[in-house]
């Protein structure tokens, strides 16, 4: 136990608070179970490590892939840490501990003085299984960096954040202000690249690398212990991100595809859904779609174009970019299907076409609350809307 305590004060006092992401303020810490979700590599440990640095509670920071459970359950971690005072434990990658969810549910029910806050990958149903903690934990989940972040963690440069009936509404005003304290594409063709992820450090060939092996754990290691995917097969998906990368956007034929890798139709669409889950991809379903673990998606993008990059990065396509970019700053916080016209239908309500510069207003003829957003503008006008003020919207 005093290592651990020791461990955990050494990880709590050399994580900086200088950038902090836009989920910390959206966390209600008088919650007593909370479960903060995201994909590999986004931030979640520093995000927990932030937490207990600004908290004034008696805490403990635990990773479960620590040698200390090899001879010790997190149920006993958390009755030592209780009886000696303790108000606050942070657990972070959850899924790395046998039978986690039971141990957590147990904690909650018999250890009303201490609030848990425990990370774990999207990929994981954490309602799924023996303990129920539907009932019991409040979910957060963490993004990719936005362009806004990007601005602030890398560059120093501090924007507002904006809503998406602010930037409809406003647009020409906001984006002329905007402009007129920084030029947007200075940095946007960086961000579409390498900004996506906090760990950048100048070296693009090596983030991609981090990104790629990154990839290959979601696939080979969460993946795997989930389905019961063969070698062969997690090869043939790896191939299938590379098609998704270069395409615009992809179209499944969901029965070629499963004769090309070679298993079921239902089982590929359901592991489709996981790599949705896992957030490498987004599916995306036309309206009015039925949505079940059998139903096939309508189109497939990868989650953020710097996954493009590091995948394929000779045969990037620049109008799969663009919808990319659209799609990663508002699925987290909005509905996203696909209309009849138009590329994308947010909320139900508003529908929006993505495109460079050049593109006409003919797909919008006729179609109420109908967008026209383009990349290559700064400012925009009346109903067209430029692509990077959407990267501000978190």
């Amino acid at each position: 136990m005093e290592k651990i305590l020791t461990k955990s004060t050494k990880k709590i006092s050399s994580v900086s608070i200088e950038f902090e992401r836009y989920l910390i303020s959206q966390i209600n810490l008088n919650n007593r179970l909370i479960a903060i979700l995201g994909a590999r590599g986004v931030g979640k440990t520093t995000l927990l490590l932030q937490l207990a640095k600004k908290s004034s509670k008696q805490v403990l920071y635990v990773a479960l892939d620590d040698l200390f459970f090899s001879g010790n359950t997190l149920y006993t971690l958390a009755e030592d840490f209780q009886k000696t005072g303790g108000e606050l434990l942070l657990l972070d990658e959850v899924h790395k501990y046998p039978n986690w969810s039971r141990e957590i549910k147990l904690i909650y029910d018999d250890f009303a003085n201490l609030q848990v806050v425990f990370t774990s990958s999207s990929i994981l149903d954490i309602y799924r299984g023996e303990s129920d903690l539907s009932r019991r934990a409040i979910s957060y989940h963490l993004n990719a960096l936005s362009f806004r972040e990007y601005l602030l963690y890398y560059e120093k440069i501090e924007l507002p954040k904006l809503d998406l009936k602010q930037i409809i509404e406003n647009h020409a005003c906001l984006s002329l202000d905007i402009t007129q304290q920084f030029k947007p594409f200075q940095y946007f063709k960086q961000y579409i690249e390498t900004g996506a992820y906090p760990y950048y450090n100048n070296n693009a060939a090596e983030y991609y690398q981090q990104i790629l092996n990154t990839l290959n754990l979601i696939l080979d290691v969460d993946l795997q212990g989930i389905t019961n995917l063969n070698y062969d097969t997690i090869s043939k998906l790896k191939r299938l991100l590379y098609v998704i990368a270069t395409n615009v956007p992809f179209i499944p034929n969901i029965s070629k595809l499963s004769e090309h890798i070679g298993i079921h139709r239902n089982v590929l669409v359901q592991t489709l859904q996981l790599l949705d889950k896992a957030e490498l991809i987004h599916t995306l379903y036309n309206k009015n779609t039925s949505i079940s673990s059998l139903t096939k998606p309508n189109k497939i993008w990868l989650r953020n174009t710097n996954l493009n990059y590091a995948i394929s990065s000779e045969n990037v396509n620049v109008g799969n970019i663009r919808e990319t970019f659209f799609i990663q700053h508002l699925n987290n916080l909005h509905q996203i299907s696909l209309p009849s016209k138009g590329d994308f239908l947010v909320d139900d309500t508003y529908t929006f076409e993505i495109g460079g510069k050049n593109k006409p207003q003919k797909q919008l003829i006729g179609i109420n609350n109908a967008f026209l957003v383009k990349d290559d503008i700064e400012i925009g006008v009346n109903n067209t809307i430029p692509l990077w003020l959407f990267g501000l919207i978190y």
